[in-house]
């Protein structure tokens, strides 16, 4: 598969998750940024795109402690550019 179609299937699955929070803070950082992530990243956001729905969400939003082997840049990033998204809509 080439890299277009990865980053393509990737945005359509962070865009269907199967709960609306997560279709909006995956699909919403899948949208804005996957296209321009190097290899390194979209290997990550794989990862944590394989998480559960119920466990990503409890992360995000600080319900539980983030486990080392998601915890990272790229996680922060998807953090942060949610909340920015978010104030940006007001």
């Amino acid at each position: 598969m080439d890299d277009t179609n990865r980053r393509k299937q990737l945005i359509y699955r962070a865009n269907h998750r199967g709960i609306k929070e997560m279709d909006i803070i995956l699909g919403g950082f899948a949208e804005r940024h996957l296209m321009t992530l190097d290899a390194e990243k979209l290997d990550r956001f794989e990862v944590i795109m394989g998480e559960s729905d119920r466990d990503l969400l409890s992360w995000f939003t600080s319900e539980k402690p983030v486990p080392e082997h998601i915890d990272g840049p790229l996680f922060k990033a998807i953090l942060s550019d949610t909340l920015a998204a978010r104030r940006a809509r007001g």
